[in-house]
């Protein structure tokens, strides 16, 4: 669970970076395939460098496992950025932040249906808590959904299919392999994308400005990987995702503190959203201590 609190430290910070980094290019698509790139190559250089502090490759055993880091890379680091920022760009930022949000409860569902991980009262809970504080964040329902809200619903669907079947291989397998196979395979489909649009010239254009914004929210995004796959190789895929939710507050206080941003009516919702992920660690947490106990 301490992972996991790194994790959406990680993710509030990085969220806040790249609503300066996504400015300096025009094309999202772009700016997502050198940050991926980034984070691909800082992976595989910790791993390596570091084979003697744990950080090591795992060999993948028969075709179930090799398919389903393929999968992980395409469903959870390439194709979903591709439809999350298509989306985006064409839709309103309410609708989009909420529908992102609805992931806790997609993962909750799949965990229960295919994970087979059994959730307290409590962990249902949380999830109402959080729900309905991102509501109140964010004024109020979506309304009705167009093509740009379903593309960013179905980014949301591919990131939870991905978190179940990245659990099932870190059963077997290192977290710093599935991170490695994510971001690799990943920057190769987005690479791919690039070169079919005839846009791949724009990675070799960049200027010094635009490669600072991809350095540093690449090795924010190595970051977020690398604690994010060791979390979830550790606890709930549920308790993982719930707790995510607190990258949320970390992004408003750093937009009140740095950028000098007034936090409003709706930003006191923001604390349902700190409810809701305490509840989780402390659930995610109390088994290990009653273990610890006996």
């Amino acid at each position: 669970m301490l992972l996991a609190l790194g994790t959406a430290l990680v993710s509030g910070v990085s969220v806040w970076v790249n609503a300066s980094g996504v400015r300096e290019f025009g094309d999202p698509g772009a700016y997502t395939t050198a940050k991926n790139l980034v984070a691909a190559a800082v992976l595989v250089t910790i791993v390596a460098a570091g084979r003697r502090t744990g950080a090591r490759l795992t060999r993948p055993e028969g075709a179930r496992q090799w398919l389903g880091l393929a999968v992980v890379g395409v469903v959870g680091g390439s194709v979903p950025f591709l439809l999350f920022f298509e989306g985006l760009s064409r839709a309103g930022s309410t609708q989009a932040a909420f529908l992102h949000k609805t992931l806790v409860l997609w993962v909750a569902l799949l965990a229960v249906a295919l994970l087979h991980e059994r959730l307290q009262w409590g962990h249902w809970l949380a999830i109402a808590v959080i729900l309905v504080g991102q509501v109140g964040v964010q004024g109020g329902l979506p309304g009705s959904l167009g093509s740009p809200e379903l593309l960013i619903l179905g980014a949301t669907l591919l990131w939870s299919v991905e978190v179940v079947v990245a659990k099932r291989l870190l059963s077997s397998l290192s977290s710093w392999t599935v991170g490695v196979a994510r971001m690799t395979v990943g920057s190769v489909v987005l690479v791919g994308w690039l070169a079919v649009r005839g846009e791949l010239g724009v990675l070799g254009s960049l200027s010094r400005v635009q490669v600072g914004w991809v350095l540093l929210t690449g090795l924010l995004l190595s970051a977020y990987v690398a604690t994010w796959l060791a979390a979830l190789a550790r606890a709930k895929a549920v308790d993982v995702t719930a707790v995510l939710v607190l990258a949320a507050p970390v992004t408003a206080v750093l937009g009140a503190v740095v950028d000098g941003a007034a936090l409003g009516t709706q930003d006191g919702w923001q604390l349902l959203l700190v409810a809701g992920g305490a509840l989780v660690c402390w659930l995610g947490m109390r088994p290990r201590a009653v273990t610890a106990r006996a």
